[in-house]
């Protein structure tokens, strides 16, 4: 979504919220902040726009203004990672910076016990993927098998925590603060349920902010998904990037040439195209002198990154790339939203497969070739 989609409808959430509930006064104060002269912001929620600032004097600050009613604010002090969470209910917030609480209202006072423990669950579910992350690339491997159930544990403990959180809560606003991840840890429909219920926190402006940005994003992933299977059948689209040397080149130089050609969509920070990779490595080892070529398209924003990878993951064909990440040309092109992907193109230059991984992409080579 563009930013201005994005202010418009902030702008339609406030109105709403009003609406429905008025302007009342804030008033916050801050004790035992570390660094004197840091400034420090109260921040909308919905906008995530600035719309009070201070600094810290004396280990201690304080911001007064009119805000919506019931509006989802947040404190943060520059250079730290921590969101002091509020609704502005006209009581005033005091803020304990060492412990990380907020105390003010029954409401405000909840949502910190609530958002501690959310906290608490998260670090031990990161902490355990930390560890294993850690461990050399070999040990990983080796582990690889028992670290998956694991994991799986470990995340359904924080889910249950977590949702924990949401359904002790269904009278009050308090899962407004957490309803951003419910898509991510539970699905689309999980939110949906929870959005056509009568709670109060469904009719809250950032909520029903979320679900417009929800709907939009899945509307447009889903048009994009519709123009990737269209391109199957179809004449391939030329696009130009440059190689390695910056030698600018055309697609058309390669597809369409009398070779089977895959397109590959990948990039050196992309864990499952490294993981992938093999697989084409070995088809094009096997089928190259059949008549079978690779173009490397990359996703990367980094040249010695791209240019090492390319090397080290033993990728012998041309590869391209405008180096612009997620801006690059067959973005746009192609509706490349997630990678690993790919193309195979026939010698005229007709799509006629697209996302072979693995077996699959053996499978159809071995066809082709027999």
């Amino acid at each position: 979504m563009k930013k201005l989609s994005i202010i418009i409808l902030a702008a339609a959430a406030m109105g709403a919220l009003g609406c429905s509930g008025d302007v009342v006064n804030y008033k916050v104060t801050g004790q035992n902040a570390p660094e004197d002269g840091k400034t420090v912001y109260l921040i909308d929620q919905i906008t995530s726009e600035n719309i009070d600032s201070t600094v810290v004097a004396g280990g201690a600050f304080t911001m007064k203004g009119k805000a919506a009613k019931d509006a989802y604010l947040s404190v943060n002090i520059d250079g730290s990672d921590w969101w002091f969470l509020f609704f502005n209910d006209g009581k005033p917030v005091q803020i304990n910076v060492a412990d990380k609480t907020v105390t003010g209202s029954a409401l405000n006072n909840k949502l910190t016990e609530c958002d501690l423990k959310n906290s608490d669950a998260y670090a031990a579910y990161n902490d355990f993927i930390q560890e294993f992350l850690a461990l050399p690339e070999e040990e990983q491997m080796a582990k690889e098998e028992e670290f998956i159930p694991q994991y799986t544990a470990k995340l359904k403990e924080y889910s249950d925590v977590f949702m924990g959180i949401i359904e002790d809560n269904m009278d009050n606003l308090i899962p407004v603060a957490f309803i951003d991840h419910v898509p991510s840890l539970f699905g689309n429909e999980k939110f949906d349920e929870l959005m056509s219920s009568d709670a109060p926190f469904a009719k809250h402006p950032y909520a029903l902010d979320l679900k417009r940005r929800l709907d939009e994003s899945n509307a447009s992933m889903e048009e994009s998904e519709k123009r990737k299977k269209e391109i199957v059948g179809q004449h391939f689209l030329d696009l130009e990037e440059p190689d390695t040397d910056g030698k600018m080149h055309k697609l058309s130089e390669y597809v369409g040439q009398g070779k089977w050609v895959l397109v590959d969509f990948w990039a050196a920070w992309c864990g499952p195209c490294k993981a992938e990779m093999p697989n084409v490595v070995a088809a094009y080892k096997k089928y190259h002198a059949k008549g079978f070529d690779v173009v490397g398209l990359s996703f990367d924003s980094k040249k010695e990154d791209w240019v090492k990878a390319i090397k080290e993951w033993d990728m012998p064909w041309i590869h391209l790339s405008d180096l612009k990440y997620w801006d690059s040309v067959p973005h746009e092109v192609y509706s490349v939203n997630s990678i690993p992907d790919n193309l195979l193109i026939d010698p005229e230059g007709t799509v006629v497969a697209r996302g072979l991984r693995g077996e699959a992409l053996e499978a159809r080579l071995a066809e082709i070739f027999k």
